[in-house]
């Protein structure tokens, strides 16, 4: 047999009722606590509280806070009044097994609707869930097209590069076989005349002609063949004129940009065949910071992926994408970006102050979400440390607040 509890205290004004049951160095949870209009019990074996209410309470707002060894029950009445007891005396076992049984029965109504509840909720979240799988699906399945298409188109240029080159080659040999056909003609033709001419100069000795002035022979010069001679210039990364740029500057931000390449292992296919500026981690945050004001989240994410590729140690790169994650509802990944950030903003220094709050409040934001509201309203509170006059940060960790107090155990 259970040991009724009778050494409760209770108080009451017009329309509300405090009621204080001891522990008795036991333990009780929500699941122990149940209310209704009539009827108030508290089971924590060995002990059993229990009283049948002399008036109907609102039981929705009704409620119960357990802790410091006692149980704390705030209970608002239908109708303002004061009452003479706070049990109903009048009540015959029959009538008060009725009330227990009612009561009862709505508990487990109400658990019955609130698993049916919770149900449509997870089916609503696993449907959401895939149709952002799928579109992402889509998304990466198009972009290899377009690599695809691109790799096809390059490689065609190339062929067309290539056979263009052979043709020249064909002509230029084409035109060294005709020259030397020429010269070898011209060669033919000079020793002919020669072995025509020599029996007259022999007859001219003979007669005795002197002859004035020796034949001199003409050795003309071959022809230059055509040809095509390739020239190739370093390319400048910035478009400004050497006696106008910044030479130190240039090669600093040149330096840090190839070490970043050297980090991330720039051999990668995919990473080569990025513009120059594609290859800014500053370029890529401006350009996601751009397509999340449009709307555009994915494609926002897809930047910012690629700019900690090049860079992973730059914090408003990871705060940026937990946003993006907030919007797509990737909840847990907006955790995971906001953790990041906060790594890399250590140590705390006023600069860094405003990043670390967005931290803070994107974590709990996401911890809400997740209906994980003591975490979200830590990170929240961390936030107002940061930032104490920050007025819709002070408003959104009330509503959390109240959030957890109404959810507390017992209150049905």
């Amino acid at each position: 047999m259970p040991i009724l509890v009778k050494d409760y205290t209770w108080q009451q004004t017009d329309r509300e009722l405090y009621i204080s049951v001891p522990l008795k160095g036991t333990r009780a949870d929500g699941s122990n606590v149940l209310c209704t209009e009539h009827y108030l019990k508290v089971s924590f074996p060995p002990f059993l509280f229990e009283v049948f209410l002399f008036s109907p309470i609102d039981e929705s707002r009704s409620i119960a806070k357990i802790g410091n060894g006692i149980i704390l029950f705030t209970l608002y009445k239908q109708v303002p009044s004061v009452w003479d007891t706070l049990t109903a005396e009048s009540l015959d076992k029959k009538e008060m097994q009725s009330i227990r049984e009612e009561a009862i029965a709505r508990v487990q109504e109400k658990a019955k609707q609130d698993i049916q509840a919770k149900a449509v909720v997870k089916r609503e979240n696993e449907k959401y869930s895939l149709e952002v799988m799928m579109k992402l699906e889509d998304e990466e399945r198009r972009r290899i097209e377009v690599v695809k298409e691109e790799e096809r188109r390059k490689a065609t240029e190339e062929m067309e590069k290539w056979k263009e080159q052979q043709r020249i080659e064909e002509e230029q040999k084409r035109m060294q076989k005709k020259i030397e056909e020429e010269k070898r003609k011209n060669n033919i033709n000079k020793a002919t005349f020669a072995s025509q001419l020599e029996p007259c100069l022999k007859g001219h000795e003979k007669n005795g002609t002197q002859v004035g002035k020796k034949v001199e022979e003409k050795v003309l010069p071959p022809t230059r063949t055509n040809g095509c001679i390739k020239i190739t210039f370093t390319p400048r990364v910035f478009p400004t004129a050497v006696r106008e740029s910044r030479v130190e500057e240039e090669e600093e931000w040149l330096n840090k940009q190839a070490e970043a390449r050297r980090a991330i292992n720039l051999d990668d296919k995919e990473l080569q065949d990025l513009k120059e500026e594609e290859k800014n981690p500053d370029w890529l945050k401006d350009k996601g910071n751009k397509l999340f004001a449009a709307g555009d989240y994915l494609a926002a994410v897809n930047a910012l992926n690629l700019a900690i590729r090049l860079n992973g140690k730059i914090p408003a790169l990871y705060l940026n994408r937990s946003a993006c994650h907030l919007k797509l509802r990737n909840l847990h990944k907006a955790i995971e970006d906001s953790s990041k950030a906060l790594e890399l903003l250590i140590p705390p220094v006023p600069d860094n102050a405003g990043a670390r709050v967005k931290a803070h409040v994107r974590r709990g934001t996401a911890f809400c979400e997740l209906e994980l509201y003591v975490e979200g309203l830590l990170d929240y509170e961390a936030a107002l440390k940061i930032d104490p006059t920050n007025e819709n940060v002070k408003f959104d960790a009330e509503k959390i607040r109240q959030i957890i107090q109404n959810s507390s155990p017992g209150v049905e």
